[in-house]
């Protein structure tokens, strides 16, 4: 008789999260080999060709997943398509408009580490994904999901009770913190969450689990309040050094939100003592970044979780919770007002795809007028609709540099570098 020794179940977990590694590792070679083939193939091709149905979309991605649309093109023929879109939508800068600004080779696939899925309990288990049609879409395996995103996905699918037991709708991570929504009011059993798991969410690299009580949840993920932190640490710290919560959100390719944060810096050239106005600040990089130069600087966030991160991140500057437009009171009692318009003043905004709020931006060039503003937008149509009306007020629009942050994506977004016209540009436009 033969006797086998089985390791123990944390020793069992380790080992399945190593050989899960090394197969996504595996599955993240032959893609980048993949569309290293397709750029290679393609460069005599015209970058304006519309790509064939017939190329293999990356190792991993569904082929029904509606998410990113450019999957069957390389990264020319996505870049190309996304810079002819972009100029069109912002016609009136298009010779202000620099190329689009890629990530690089390492970056174009595994770069999110934050997601919100849908969840859907079937005969085979949890799914995770995407709905469309009323079927949801499986994303265990997504290629652009990051290696930790992808041990998160399989150790909860495989783990958590069926759905008349644990309610999930949805499956939230950002970075570290992972997040499960259940639809009902009371809590559900927990008896899943033993130590054994709790070593399992150690070894896949999470430090903070949270629950999260919704029973409205469908079209809105979250509720106002209702959180509950199930195991470990409610924050967590980024490859930066800066505190985020589970609810945080974060640019998905830290080197490019670097290089933005860089060209906005330069232009704006703050100095000891300037009023910098940082509104939409999330959760502080930029407070910070603006408050080592010695800047009286004001911050306003609405979420609370990005506040209190701000707080925490930038401790020399000032955030108000709430809509910007809400705050203008306080800040025109912080930057007073000054008929002269000095150049001391400026602004770097980052506002949701809704631009920045009507009142808001009338304030701003009519009582604040910074003498530089660097303007980053997820929205080609509202920043077509702001820059419009800045130019209508004595602002002259120096540069626009698009970023690609979501590779084969339709997304891309655009740094805007406005200046004031009867103040000459300080800082470095090139």
């Amino acid at each position: 008789m033969v006797l086998l020794t089985l390791p123990c179940l944390p020793c069992t977990a380790l080992l399945l999260y190593r050989f899960a590694a090394r197969t996504n590792r595996c599955r993240n070679l032959q893609n980048v080999l993949y569309l290293r083939s397709m750029n290679e193939t393609d460069t005599k091709k015209s970058s304006f060709e519309i790509p064939e149905r017939s190329r293999h979309r990356p190792i991993g991605c569904p082929d029904h997943c509606p998410g990113c649309a450019h999957r069957r093109m390389n990264q020319q023929e996505s870049l190309a398509q996304k810079e002819r879109w972009l100029k069109r939508k912002l016609s009136a800068w298009a010779d202000q408009m620099d190329p689009i600004s890629p990530p690089d080779d390492a970056h174009l696939l595994r770069y999110r580490n934050k997601i919100c899925l849908s969840t859907a309990w079937e005969k085979t288990g949890w799914k995770f994904g995407l709905i469309r049609r009323d079927r949801i879409i499986d994303l265990h395996d997504c290629p652009v999901h990051t290696f930790e995103i992808q041990a998160s996905i399989h150790l909860f699918a495989k783990t958590l009770p069926a759905f008349s037991a644990f309610p999930l709708v949805f499956f939230v991570q950002s970075g570290r913190q992972v997040t499960l929504v259940v639809k009902q009011k009371a809590t559900p059993d927990l008896s899943w969450l033993n130590t054994d798991f709790m070593d399992q969410l150690k070894t896949a690299g999470i430090e903070g689990l949270w629950l999260h009580l919704n029973p409205g949840a469908g079209k809105n993920v979250f509720a106002k309040n209702h959180w509950q932190l199930l195991w470990g640490a409610p924050r967590s710290k980024n490859g930066s050094g800066f505190i985020y919560g589970p609810g945080s959100f974060q640019q998905p390719i830290p080197s490019l939100f670097q290089s933005v944060m860089g060209r906005a810096e330069a232009f704006l050239s703050p100095r000891p003592n300037d009023f910098f106005l940082d509104l939409y600040c999330g959760s502080g990089i930029g407070l910070k970044r603006w408050s080592d130069h010695g800047c009286r600087v004001m911050g306003v966030e609405l979420d609370g979780e990005a506040v209190e991160c701000a707080r925490i991140n930038a401790p020399s500057a000032t955030v108000l919770r709430g809509k910007c437009r809400d705050r203008i009171p306080q800040l025109t009692a912080w930057a007073g007002t000054d008929p002269l318009c000095p150049d001391d003043r400026l602004a770097f905004v980052n506002p949701p795809r809704t631009g920045v709020e009507p009142e808001v931006i009338q304030w701003m060039v009519n009582e604040y007028r910074p003498a530089r503003m660097a303007y980053l937008s997820c929205s080609a149509g509202t920043l077509s609709r702001d820059l419009n009306l800045l130019e209508a007020r004595g602002y002259q629009i120096e540069r626009i540099i698009p970023y690609d942050f979501f590779p084969w994506t339709l997304h891309v977004e655009s740094l805007a570098l406005v200046t004031r016209q009867e103040f000459p540009t300080r800082g470095m436009v090139n």
